[in-house]
């Protein structure tokens, strides 16, 4: 079972946000959801890590991914196919 600590930053309406969910779901992976609707405090954090303002935003132990890059996101949490 994959054990890093991911923070996905999110909105209700994302599209890709719900993908990486259920890829999430699928692998029996535990994530953390900030949805900046519910957490607006945390909009700035998110632009201070990443750089941008769309969503998703990935925080995978201080590796930032933005959007729903599923190879990258496997790379990050070492998973092999």
């Amino acid at each position: 079972m994959i054990q890093k600590k991911i923070i996905m930053y999110t909105t209700s309406a994302c599209v890709y946000c719900e993908q990486a969910k259920r890829f999430f779901r699928e692998k029996n992976i535990q994530w953390e959801e900030m949805n900046l609707e519910e957490h607006p405090e945390k909009v700035q954090e998110m632009i201070d890590k990443s750089g941008q303002m769309g969503v998703p935003v990935f925080d995978i132990e201080g590796e930032i991914i933005v959007g729903y890059d599923k190879r990258a996101i496997k790379m990050a949490l070492g998973i092999i196919d």
